[in-house]
């Protein structure tokens, strides 16, 4: 794999890479980690990664030869001599990540930010202003910026609780209460999303036996079925452990309780259901990405139960419905309303 452009703008700053303990947040398998081995042999990489498709390609590689952490956020007894930060799509993401690793370093510690501009790393130095002592722009090359800060020292000593993290807002849909809870960014952190509103107002009339929310977000869809159609066991898959974390405090808010897992599109599912929902994602980082949602939608009808079901909504401008068509079955539009259109299939053969 080539290197991307914000690691090739880290390799060419090399002195500020040498660190016996580095920490290097949501970084991409690209051959960067060889590289950086080969320049500064450090005593051990510790990788954190919120998305599990890298966490996985991480691990799949390096096994035991580097620790690697997928999770919502970072717990470790040890110290980080520098972390490397890959620059979040959302911003309010910034600081839940700086005060989460606060506990595992010191003032000498330097926090390098990498990014690509368009991506909005220029933002970082006011972003960061109630936490860092200083942030200075290091670097800047192939689209990308770099910069590097330290934490202020009284910042160490804050504690950091998840908890403390979690956004809470209320909805009603089909007269349907539910609390939803969010970790910053998660998709739909504030409010339900006009397309998901449109999904929960346009399902089948009943609902029964198991239920896949593919790519579920903050947990909105289970906690609304959960709640209407009590006979129904749920399942929540996402790729995102801050997903999955704020789905798992969503159930529970809700007096709910379903299986909570990480897979890569279908990777890690290995049973059908009788129901399959979903709104599913079509971006992956600052990039518009839309394979992942078709790679589920060409490989759904292998975990469908016998005339099992798949209802999504989705931009009226993505043409899912052949794919559907072709791969599940006979596919009709529900409903068409504010740029969203709801597809339904019903398995009939394989």
């Amino acid at each position: 794999m080539s290197l991307s452009n914000p690691s090739q703008l880290l390799l060419r700053n090399s002195e500020l890479l040498s660190a016996q303990t580095p920490l290097l947040i949501n970084l991409p398998e690209d051959g960067f980690i060889d590289a950086y081995i080969e320049l500064h042999a450090p005593k051990s990489i510790h990788c954190f990664n919120t998305n599990f498709i890298d966490y996985q390609a991480l691990n799949l590689k390096y096994g035991n030869k580097i620790k690697t952490t997928f999770s919502s956020h970072y717990q470790v007894t040890i110290y980080h001599d520098l972390v490397i930060i890959a620059f979040p799509k959302s911003k309010a993401e910034l600081n839940f990540t700086l005060a989460m690793i606060a506990h595992c370093i010191d003032e000498k510690t330097k926090i390098l930010f990498v990014g690509e501009k368009k991506g909005g790393i220029q933002s970082v130095e006011k972003l960061t202003k109630s936490i860092l002592l200083c942030c200075r722009k290091e670097d800047a090359a192939r689209h990308c910026l770099l910069y590097v800060g330290l934490f202020q020292p009284e910042k160490l000593s804050t504690t950091f609780t998840l908890q403390d993290w979690f956004t809470q807002y209320q909805i009603t849909v089909d007269g349907i209460e539910l609390k939803i809870a969010s970790l910053p960014g998660v998709f739909s952190q504030q409010k339900l999303d006009v397309g998901t509103e449109l999904l929960l107002n346009n399902l089948t009339n009943n609902m029964s036996g198991k239920v896949l929310d593919f790519g579920c977000g903050t947990g909105v869809i289970s906690c609304f079925i959960g709640k209407k159609f009590t006979n129904t066991e749920l399942s929540l898959l996402d790729v995102s452990a801050l997903a999955l974390t704020s789905a798992q405090e969503s159930l529970s808010l809700n007096g709910l309780t379903g299986q909570v897992f990480a897979s890569n599109s279908l990777s890690d599912v290995n049973e059908q259901y009788q129901h399959v929902v979903s709104n599913p994602p079509f971006h992956q980082g600052i990039k518009t990405h839309y394979q992942a949602s078709e790679d589920f939608l060409t490989g759904i009808n292998k975990k469908l139960a016998p005339r099992g079901n798949i209802i999504i909504v989705a931009n009226s401008f993505l043409r899912y419905q052949p794919i559907m068509q072709a791969h599940i079955g006979n596919t009709s539009i529900i409903t068409k309303d504010k740029g969203f259109t709801i597809y339904h299939a019903q398995l009939l053969s394989r």
